[in-house]
């Protein structure tokens, strides 16, 4: 799994929130706020991944069990598809 091509993570004020660029402007018209963790999700599928490899990277990352780390990611991933940006 991979977030598409077109979106940017951006940091401003503190706060983490998703751009589309170039031509996806065009036909995505809003943006996501993420909180730290789905920032660092966000990182995670920047490359293409199973969930189970970015269960792992959040296990490394915070103090979480692997059941919350999963549910979490697979949220996360519902979040995105139904938003057209995951591949």
């Amino acid at each position: 799994m991979k977030i598409k091509d077109g979106f940017a993570k951006r940091e401003i004020a503190g706060s983490f929130i998703v751009v589309p660029v170039g031509k996806t402007a065009m036909e995505f018209n809003a943006m996501i706020t993420l909180n730290e963790s789905a920032a660092f999700y966000w990182d995670c599928f920047q490359k293409d991944i199973t969930i189970d490899e970015a269960v792992e990277k959040i296990l490394e990352e915070y103090d979480v069990d692997e059941e919350r780390a999963r549910k979490d990611v697979e949220n996360f991933i519902k979040m995105l598809k139904e938003n057209g940006i995951m591949e």
